[in-house]
This record gives structure tokens, C-alpha cells and sequence, in this order.
């Protein structure tokens, strides 16, 4: 017989929901994304780039949740394929700024809209009022969890 309380139970259980969940819609992006031949992170990082105009490295790594060897390693891989550039910092010598290319804003400019229709499908389980509470709740969930983080 399990001593979990009634409440350990469901705190396990919306833990188990949201990762199904979490891995059913990456799926879908998965899929939209792989059509361009690029990873997620990188699919990621020139989306970033395009809402968000040049960013310094550091500001991409917290943005995308990747450890700075992380984001080095990719932002050098988009910067061979000619997607993204470095800048140094006006600034701080230490600091680099990353852009998009004209070839990567291109194409960032393509797949974007599509990427869009492709995820706003996936959420269609979900109507626009329901898509709005989750927001709120899950951005409420997010950042109590990190406020209790284990890990300081």
C-alpha cells in the first residue's frame, strides 16, 4: 500500500501529464523544423534572433537554456553555414554579439510563419481562453519551482 498523500499523488501525476505532454508537442515542432534540415536549437536560435534583433552570447544561452559551451558550439555551427555572424561588444571586450545573416534571416523569414501554423495546430487542443490559463498557470508553476530550486 503507497503512503503518498493525496497530494504527492497529484503533484506526480500533473509531473508525468505535463512531460507527455512537453514531448507530444515537441513532436510536432520536431517535425515542422526538421523539414528545414535544422535542429531545434538552432531552429531556436535564429528564432530568437529574429524577434529579439542581435543578442549578446550570454543573453542567447539563457534564452535558448543551453550551458555557454552549448551555445558557443552552436551558434559556430550556424556561423559556418553562413546563418549567423559575431559581433564584438562596443563595450565589454570579453562580450560578442550574434546576428543573423541576410542568408539567415531569409530563411528564418520562411520558416517562421509556417512554424507558426504548425504549433498554434498542435495547441488547437486547447481553445484560446483555455491556451491563456495554462499560460498563466504554467508560468505560476515555473516560477515557484525555480523560487525552490534544490540546486540553489
Amino acid at each position: 500500500m503507497s503512503s503518498l498523500s493525496d497530494s504527492d499523488r497529484d503533484a506526480l501525476k500533473l509531473w508525468v501529464v505535463l512531460s507527455r505532454a512537453y514531448q507530444a508537442l515537441l513532436q510536432h515542432a520536431k517535425a515542422d523544423i526538421g523539414r528545414s534540415e535544422l535542429t531545434v536549437a538552432e531552429f531556436g536560435a535564429l528564432e530568437a534572433l529574429h524577434n529579439k534583433g542581435p543578442l549578446l552570447l550570454g543573453d542567447l544561452q539563457r534564452k535558448l537554456l543551453v550551458s555557454s559551451g552549448g551555445v558557443t558550439w552552436l551558434v559556430d555551427r550556424l556561423a559556418k553555414q553562413g546563418l549567423v555572424a559575431r559581433r564584438p561588444s562596443p563595450d565589454d571586450r570579453r562580450a560578442s554579439f550574434v546576428e543573423l545573416t541576410r542568408k539567415g534571416e531569409a530563411l528564418i523569414s520562411r520558416l517562421f510563419p509556417e512554424h507558426i501554423d504548425a504549433m498554434t495546430r498542435a495547441m488547437a487542443g486547447l481553445n484560446p481562453k483555455e491556451q491563456a490559463e495554462a499560460l498563466r498557470l504554467l508560468r505560476k508553476l515555473g516560477r515557484a519551482a525555480d523560487d525552490r530550486r534544490i540546486d540553489g
